[in-house]
């Protein structure tokens, strides 16, 4: 997306025609969204999309020493929680993305839940870390660190979105009896198992074979003031790379595309590079089976171009009593364009786990 806009023109032809290719296509097909973004009435005008306080904020310590920013928000009514939900972002992102579901979680009564939320690695506010430490599989110890330090005990509901789905799989990997003991429920929404690369997302943005992302790699290291600089002048053309190719066919508020935009951008080219590596090799199917105490939720756009609801039907196929929800013409970021259904969903989820349940019989809804 961003990154690859902005880098393309200063680097010439480090940057593979393939991806140009569709990050332009995409701009051209959405000028005329882009056109219209001054005179549209945005039904989230006066929200404070990104703005929310949270009850506390702090650092946790990686067990590598990346610090990794967190924040707690507890029920807005004072009561005391019944369970807690963490909520894990995805690449290019920050815990902001959870705007929605978190605003909307904290009203819960029945039950009452608390909110752990952290930024990624590398991402948001954490710290920044090294390339050989930017894996999927250090992101699933980042979390096992964020559960010790602030939610040691007591029963759990895990979300995760894209790259964050990737890390509770990584986590389920490396600490199953986590999922048999306190996990009670987990949602993955927009994210996929494996084989990213044969995904939407073209492979000159994921693969490490590709010379493309490779070269952007070696720019970055050799000159990242410069490829930061290109990066930021793209302006109207990304806004309208990242309306296309992360949202889908319906029509979205331009604030949620501006947010994206500012989280994208508060991400470094070279954190992006270092985890390319990483997405285009992830494979964790055979992580799935410590799900299957746990009660699953698997939800993914229909309009999803970077990974598209075959990977989420892929998920569901290896958990048979997985909840599986078809969000039609949602995009990528179906948590903030279809935001009323995701959170929904995430009722559904909490308040069945909270009665005691880890599994049932299948579901699959089109919403």
């Amino acid at each position: 997306m961003r990154p690859w806009v902005k880098a393309a023109g200063v680097t010439g032809g480090v940057v593979g025609a393939a991806a140009t290719g569709l990050v332009l296509g995409a701009a051209a097909q959405n000028a005329r969204i882009a056109r219209q973004r001054r005179d549209a009435d945005d039904p989230h005008e006066d929200e404070p999309l990104g703005q929310l306080r949270p009850s506390r904020e702090c650092t946790v310590a990686a067990d590598d020493g990346v610090p990794i920013a967190c924040e707690e928000v507890d029920p807005e009514d004072g009561g005391a929680p019944e369970l807690t939900v963490v909520l894990v972002h995805g690449f290019v992102l920050d815990r902001r993305c959870w705007h929605f579901q978190r605003r909307d979680l904290a009203k819960m009564v029945d039950p009452r839940v608390r909110l752990v939320l952290y930024d990624q690695r590398s991402h948001g506010r954490s710290g920044r870390a090294t390339a050989e430490s930017s894996t999927i599989e250090q992101l699933g110890r980042d979390l096992a660190a964020v559960l010790r330090a602030l939610v040691p005990d007591g029963p759990l509901v895990l979300v995760g979105h894209s790259m964050g789905g990737m890390t509770i799989m990584a986590l389920a990997e490396q600490e199953p009896e986590l999922f048999v003991e306190r996990v009670r429920g987990v949602a993955l929404i927009g994210t996929s198992a494996g084989d990213v690369g044969a995904s939407g997302l073209p492979r000159p943005l994921l693969s490490r074979h590709n010379p493309a992302t490779r070269g952007l790699g070696l720019l970055a290291n050799w000159q990242p003031g410069l490829v930061e600089w290109a990066r930021k002048a793209g302006g109207q053309l990304t806004w309208s790379a990242i309306r296309g190719l992360a949202f889908g066919d319906r029509a979205v508020s331009p604030k949620l595309v501006d947010l994206m935009d500012t989280m994208i951008d508060g991400t470094s080219l070279a954190a992006i590079t270092d985890f390319v590596r990483t997405l285009g090799s992830h494979n964790r199917y055979a992580a799935l089976a410590g799900l299957r105490h746990c009660k699953v939720l698997v939800l993914s756009g229909d309009a999803d171009r970077l990974t598209p609801f075959r990977h989420a039907e892929a998920i569901a196929a290896e958990l048979p009593d997985a909840e599986l929800v078809r969000a039609e013409g949602a995009g990528h970021m179906v948590m903030l364009e279809q935001a009323d259904l995701v959170t929904g969903h995430l009722v559904e989820l909490v308040r069945s786990c909270a009665d005691g349940e880890t599994s049932g019989r299948r579901w699959w809804k089109r919403a």
